[in-house]
């Protein structure tokens, strides 16, 4: 692996709060070494900032690992190069996402802030406690990511410093070893946070962030590495921890995603974007400006434009379009379609566009700069219920809370009654589907709840390539880390 540095941008400190009362003064630094570094709390803060900026630059590969795989997506207009995720082609040359080295330089980055936070003088020993506690969340997080897409990993709890191979070159250590470390880190985590205050604009770890978190490690470990009753347990308990912080479902489904609402009371933590900073993921699936058609409504026309920097390389598929009932309101709230007219006034469908991260128009210019949510309630409350089925308890409360937000006056249609532990099992992942489409959820929910052969048609007729529920390790990662072998299959 090459070494890895910090490195932060002056520019986006505005929108990552260290705290509610303290602001960071950091000269901006390209490279930070140790010579220069980890003397003070500012050099500190700058450098759980720096973690945060990593984390940004594996935002789109967890989304493609985590929801291109699935049943969601069909080629845009013009779409491409991303046939290779949603018709589950992966080979190790042409592996579909980012390798893992941006993962590493995250977790490198919060190793580095594990060895030398410790030893720095703070005014408040609360602030060194919740810098150290988002460390070891953003350790865990990373490698939970990780050992979903990959398995096995090479497992490094010290920062790499140096080019000594003794100390670079290691091997992969069985996934339940990885497990361990996640689930010691998460503990770690929740100990140190001072309270259950969240950061400004939600876009930093917190405890109920934590707790959100650790109820999604534990249901993934109850169902794909037997944890049983007592996972399910854990994540049902973690989740009504995250009940007693400041968090509610908003009453509207598309404010979540308004651009002018971030940082809302039902997210939990969220990736931070501003205007000058760029653009992530949601730009695939806005449709290019040379392929909008003339012959469509005003509405659409004053949805789409400006496009911006849209490319239309993937949107909704019709299997998933067609699930969605017209008095849901996450079908407004999720995607636009786009149909054409002819002089007579017929429509006829030619495509749409995901409606949860428009991005903010500016001086006649779309940019994709929504938040990127990684966690927020409606998700927690899936996960409830989906830890209390597992425990044979009855998951309605929690569905139907979902629920009466999505249908409004027509909740009475669509109100869940308990059933049977399969049927639930059903229910709950087709509310997911409803409620986090386009949100990087849904392939880790169709391996979870073990339906992926089952409801991805490109893997319907692949059902005896299990090894395909892990992605290949690509072969410029191979290159680099000579200790490390491919997964199986590939």
């Amino acid at each position: 692996m090459k070494l890895t540095h910090i490195y932060f941008i002056g520019a986006v400190l505005t929108g990552l709060s260290m705290s509610c009362s303290d602001s960071l003064n950091v000269d901006p630094t390209s490279v930070i070494t140790t010579n220069s570094f980890w003397k003070t709390e500012d050099d500190a803060k700058g450098a759980l900032v720096g973690m945060y900026i990593d984390l940004r630059g594996i935002s789109e590969a967890l989304f493609t690992t985590g929801d291109q795989r699935s049943e969601i997506y069909t080629g845009g207009v013009y779409g491409g190069g991303t046939y290779t995720l949603f018709n589950n082609a992966m080979t190790p040359d042409v592996p579909g996402h980012a390798d893992w080295s941006a993962y590493y330089r995250v977790i490198n980055t919060a190793n580095l802030l594990l060895k030398y936070v410790p030893g720095i003088t703070f005014r408040s020993e609360s602030e060194k406690n919740n810098i150290l506690a988002q460390a070891y969340a953003m350790r865990a997080y990373v490698y939970f990511s990780m050992a979903k897409t990959w398995g096995d990993l090479v497992i490094r709890t010290e920062p790499t410093e140096n080019a000594d191979p003794g100390k670079t070159q290691k091997p992969r250590s069985p996934v339940v070893e990885v497990f361990k470390l996640v689930k010691d880190d998460i503990e770690k985590a929740l100990q140190l946070f001072p309270d259950n205050r969240f950061p400004g604009l939600r876009s930093m770890w917190s405890k109920p962030a934590a707790y959100a978190f650790k109820a999604d490690v534990y249901l993934w470990t109850a169902k794909v590495l037997n944890g049983g009753s007592a996972d399910f347990t854990a994540a049902l308990d973690a989740c009504e921890q995250v009940a007693l912080a400041d968090v509610q479902l908003l009453p509207a489904f598309a404010d979540i995603f308004r651009y002018t609402n971030k940082g809302n009371r039902e997210t939990l933590l969220n990736i931070h974007y501003e205007e000058l900073e760029g653009g992530n993921y949601f730009w695939h699936m806005w449709i290019i400006g040379s392929a909008v058609p003339t012959n469509i409504s005003q509405k659409a026309k004053d949805l789409l434009l400006p496009v911006g920097g849209g490319q239309g390389l993937m949107v909704m598929s019709d299997l998933v379009r067609n699930q969605f009932t017209n008095d849901d309101t996450r079908k407004r709230g999720t995607y636009f379609d786009i149909y054409t007219y002819n002089p007579g006034g017929d429509s006829t469908y030619y495509s749409n566009v995901c409606l949860k991260g428009t991005g903010v128009v500016t001086s006649g210019n779309r940019i994709f700069a929504s938040d990127v949510i990684l966690y927020r309630y409606a998700d927690v409350l899936l996960m409830k219920a989906e830890a209390k089925n597992g425990l044979n308890q009855d998951p309605s409360a929690e569905i139907n809370e979902v629920r009466k937000r999505a249908y409004g006056a027509a909740f009475a249609n669509h109100a869940f009654v308990n059933g049977t532990q399969q049927a639930n099992d059903e229910a709950i992942l087709q509310e997911r589907l409803f409620e986090l489409a386009f949100e990087g959820k849904r392939w880790w929910d169709l391996l979870r709840f073990d339906k992926a052969f089952e409801l991805v048609p490109t893997l319907k007729t692949q059902k005896d390539k299990q090894y395909l529920k892990l992605f290949p390790i690509a072969t410029s990662v191979l290159s680099l880390e000579p200790d490390v072998k491919q997964n199986s299959g590939y």
